[in-house]
């Protein structure tokens, strides 16, 4: 059944002139906060990457031209529900509770919602939400059901059924579009414009799997899709016993790849099903080398995610146009992020989750012509955390105490760093072992290094992959290709990172209460010493010959931890 937006505003709140500031004209900025799905940073042209010829993002990179544009800006756990969190509650996972894709933020705990609601400014929330509950601590929300649908999307509503209940589809249109056509409306009909606004507008794309819209089915076809190095090559000083296995056993079962090389999942397996006009007529990988299936998957997975950014692109380009026509883009701080990063062939992996360069990053690009100077550039490593807390700050709302991130308002303003500004960004993916094959990982992102402890395994501490330590110097080595942690010659550097890693943990509140028995082994195998590597051996060994098992006995999923499920959702 399709639907009509009148019908969708007849659900909008009811404002009463109490409910209005008593000044009719309200100058405070709006605050328009873009979120996208899986976008990764090295997927907009403003940053430079080897896509940026081919597959140019003139919209987004408006912002960054006639904004600001963060080079060191990190999620705290790169997947979705988790980083969302992060956003909306200001908070560290281990604070706000959504630890994985089971992850929720209740009502009365949606903080950035409820800080501005009270500051006077009204408040929606529109597109990808994937937190479970109802996000009823906004003044209007149409979220997409659950991870959403590409094509005839369904939103969730505020009606008189329980919310789950109260649902309205788009048949015959594709989700960008959807979500744009929701916000314009919104804006058109439903905003009080004696307030200024706080809008979310969440895209689902370029989520894998990716779903143009089918406009754009020709764009890209005849390109070959500029690929990263390595793809193809891993330096046999790349990774860890806990990436790699004692001997490389475990390559592959570590991280899902594009091609052959992980058996339990990879693209070559699961996307010409889902696209057989990407690939040859009746591609059957049989006939094909290894590195053809490769180049293949590769191809038809980029294309798929670019045109999706595509669509993104133009979309915003509506909305821009609208927020010029009515006088209101100088006086909205615009924001556009993806609520992590995507390795989009990276070491031949594919999706995120992982602490690598191109997953933890974060595009980050902020225009406000009266408070921030086009064209700035920013280094400051700032993190999700410290989103919610700057637009607060930006609206002239005091964040509140439960908050743990910080804002970076003054960067914005200055284009300079503040003395005593943080020096370590933190992360930690705590699922384990699900969908993408990600051991359990926690470390520290510098300027200049980054310091990842693979303790592996879930959160009882079962399910063992060997621990390992990966350290990269991000200036010489900027595509983290050297683990330079057994050097010797770097012992000193090791130790130096080391003790900001337990100084991060501590200052974020990360003491391992959450999951007691997953802190155990983080703290067994800190030190690495020689017997902790011989453990770490035999655990890469045991490991192989369950893999293998499950291999043999079909499981493309296994359970990981006690009360989920390998989706990470909660077991019914």
């Amino acid at each position: 059944m399709s639907f009509k937006f009148s019908s969708l505003l007849i659900l909008l709140p009811c404002l009463s002139l109490a409910d209005q500031q008593e000044d009719e004209h309200d100058s405070r900025p709006n605050i328009l906060y873009i979120m996208s799905d899986d976008h990764a940073a090295h997927g907009i042209s403003a940053y430079g990457s080897r896509l940026a010829k081919i597959a140019p993002t003139p919209t987004i990179d408006r912002l960054a031209q006639e904004g600001a544009l963060f080079k060191n800006a990190f999620c705290t756990n790169a997947i979705c529900s988790p980083s969302r969190a992060c956003v909306l509650t200001g908070q560290y996972n281990h604070t706000n509770g959504a630890f994985d894709l089971a992850g929720r933020v209740p009502p009365g705990k949606q903080t950035l919602a409820i800080e501005f609601g009270k500051a006077g400014y009204h408040t929606a929330m529109i597109g990808k939400w994937h937190l479970k509950d109802e996000p009823a601590d906004f003044d209007f929300y149409s979220v997409l059901a659950g991870q959403g649908s590409y094509f005839d999307p369904e939103f969730r509503i505020r009606g008189d059924k329980p919310w789950k209940q109260n649902t309205v589809k788009f048949e015959g249109k594709h989700s960008t579009d959807v979500i744009t056509e929701i916000t314009l409306k919104w804006l058109k009909e439903g905003w009080n414009q004696e307030k200024p606004f706080f809008l979310m507008h969440h895209y689902k794309a370029p989520h894998d799997y990716f779903e143009n819209a089918l406009r754009y089915e020709s764009y890209l076809k005849d390109v070959d899709i500029p690929e990263p190095e390595t793809l193809w090559k891993r330096d046999p000083r790349w990774g860890s016993l806990a990436t790699r296995g004692y001997r490389d056993e475990l390559i592959p079962h570590i991280g899902t790849s594009n091609g052959s090389r992980n058996p339990r999942r990879n693209y070559l397996m699961d996307l010409p099903p889902r696209f057989p006009a990407e690939f040859p007529g009746n591609f059957d990988p049989k006939n094909h080398s290894d590195k053809e299936n490769t180049r293949m998957a590769y191809n038809a997975y980029l294309k798929k995610f670019l045109r999706c950014v595509k669509g993104i692109d133009d979309n915003l380009a509506r909305l821009f146009k609208h927020l010029e026509e009515t006088g209101q883009m100088d006086n909205t701080i615009i924001i556009y992020t993806g609520d992590q990063g995507f390795m989009l062939g990276e070491h031949d992996f594919q999706d995120k989750r992982w602490m690598y360069e191109e997953s933890q990053r974060m595009p980050l690009l902020v225009r406000h012509p009266k408070s921030i100077k086009a064209g700035t550039v920013i280094d400051s490593c700032v993190e999700n955390v410290d989103f919610g807390p700057t637009m607060l700050d930006m609206a002239g709302i005091k964040p509140p105490s439960s908050m743990q991130g910080r804002s970076f308002k003054k960067h914005l303003e200055t284009g300079k760093e503040p003395e005593g500004w943080k020096q370590t960004a933190y992360y930690r993916y705590w699922m384990h072992m699900v969908h993408h094959d990600n051991p359990a990982h926690v470390g520290i992102r510098t300027k200049t290094h980054k310091l990842i402890y693979f303790y592996g395994c879930n959160y009882d501490g079962g399910y063992q992959t060997p621990p390992g330590w990966e350290l990269y110097d991000l200036i010489n080595d900027p595509h983290e290709t050297i683990n330079l942690y057994n050097d010797p010659a770097n012992a000193a550097l090791v130790a130096d990172l080391k003790k900001q890693l337990a100084e991060t943990r501590k200052r974020v509140g990360d003491d391992g209460s959450h999951f007691p028995k997953a802190e155990q082994v983080i703290q067994e195998f800190w030190d690495y010493d020689d017997k902790d590597r011989e453990k770490a051996q035999k655990i890469s060994r045991t490991f192989l010959l369950r893999r293998e098992a499950e291999l043999d006995a079909g499981k493309r999923n296994t359970p990981t931890h006690k009360g989920h499920t390998d989706d990470g959702f909660p077991q019914k």
